[in-house]
């Protein structure tokens, strides 16, 4: 693994996101839910050739700033912006692969898919949590083919409707 995939996700970092976090620390988009999410994208970047800090970021940042658990439509915004507020001082990451966690944090919860695998993995991250409020993941709304399988989806699925939580892989929580 090269400097630029090594973890990037700080105890520091955590403790700063969950410090403005408005909902329930354990809730349906806390950081069960994020520690799933970076679960699954890792599991995903196996198959690609994608930036894993971008991934593991948008893990982070995709919900940190949501208002409720019902819909609330300007928290990959909000996220994207906690985001560049916290960026130099509790992570680095180059300008172009910032760019890209900005587009994956605005668009999880709009766009279809994106032209660029790193932020498709984001999506499919996300979207193959969707067990823990009861939704089986579509593949018609997963963007790419190893998010797509059946193998992939039951994995998913069984460790989200199960409230799994990884080991520790978002360190505190």
């Amino acid at each position: 693994m090269d400097s630029a995939q090594k973890g990037v996700i700080s105890n520091a970092l955590i403790g700063k996101v969950k410090d403005q976090f408005l909902l329930n620390w354990q809730g349906n988009h806390g950081i069960k839910h994020w520690a799933r999410v970076y679960d699954i994208g890792m599991h995903l970047a196996e198959t690609y050739d994608v930036n894993q800090q971008v991934i593991q970021l948008f893990a982070l940042f995709h919900d940190a700033c949501r208002e409720n658990e019902k819909n609330d439509p300007g928290h990959g915004k909000r996220g994207a912006d906690l985001a560049l507020k916290l960026k130099g001082q509790y992570f680095d990451l180059l300008d172009d692969d910032f760019q890209l966690l900005q587009i994956a944090c605005r668009n999880h919860t709009h766009a279809d898919t994106h032209n660029d695998v790193t932020v498709q993995v984001c999506f499919d991250a996300d979207r193959l949590d969707l067990g823990r409020v009861k939704i089986t993941p579509d593949p018609k709304y997963l963007c790419t083919e190893a998010a797509k399988t059946n193998d992939m989806i039951d994995w998913a699925l069984q460790n989200s409707k199960e409230g799994h939580i990884p080991d520790n892989i978002l360190g505190i929580y």
